[in-house]
């Protein structure tokens, strides 16, 4: 797992070297975590309606 996370990150920070211009890759930066961060919250969403029985 940790040998995988590590990869993800070597991947990340691997993919922006040398890019232009600067705040363009500041922007990507963010919206990458902001993506991850709202994958995160429908996964979180869909695995709590699945274990509460999807009532609504």
């Amino acid at each position: 797992m940790m040998g995988t996370l590590l990869n993800f990150k070597n991947l990340y920070f691997d993919a922006f070297d040398n890019c232009e211009p600067k705040y363009l890759v500041t922007f990507l930066k963010v919206y990458s975590v902001f993506c991850a961060l709202m994958l995160f919250m429908a996964i979180y969403a869909f695995m709590y309606r699945a274990f509460t029985g999807f009532e609504f």
